[in-house]
């Protein structure tokens, strides 16, 4: 079986002392998540999630790696996927999406973050990493 690598974040920014998060929608599909790509060549985990938050929103990230949690899942072409999210708290970034991977995109609060997901696994990870801000 192939395992496909990548690195990720869930982005976020301070409104009024609470978190507001970035969600992004695939232009190929409804599914609704975070930042994330492929490691490519030797780069590391923490290299991949800073150059596909920039690919896919022209923002210019930092990742706290002070958090790190993977999900974990089977793909429908029979790989599996091993996603390693950190956090990334940005300023008010101004957004340009790539439109061939990114059809949309929302900042939101928790509570709404945690409806728009598609799917329950990033639920989860969502759920670890707000606990984790909040709590900083």
């Amino acid at each position: 079986m192939v395992t496909e690598i990548d690195g990720g974040a869930i982005v976020y920014k301070m409104v009024d002392g609470k978190p507001q998060y970035l969600l992004e929608k695939s232009a190929t599909s409804d599914f609704w998540g975070f930042p994330k790509g492929h490691v490519e060549g030797d780069e590391s985990l923490e290299q991949a999630a800073i150059r596909e938050i920039k690919e896919e929103t022209n923002i210019d990230a930092t990742i706290d790696t002070d958090f790190s949690i993977d999900a974990e899942y089977d793909m429908k072409n029979g790989h599996h996927k091993v996603i390693t999210f950190y956090t990334s708290q940005v300023d008010d970034p101004k957004i340009t999406l790539q439109k061939e991977e990114i059809s949309d995109y929302v900042w939101q609060s928790y509570d709404d973050s945690r409806n728009t997901l598609t799917y329950d696994n990033l639920k989860v990870i969502l759920d670890k990493a707000n606990q984790y801000i909040v709590g900083k």
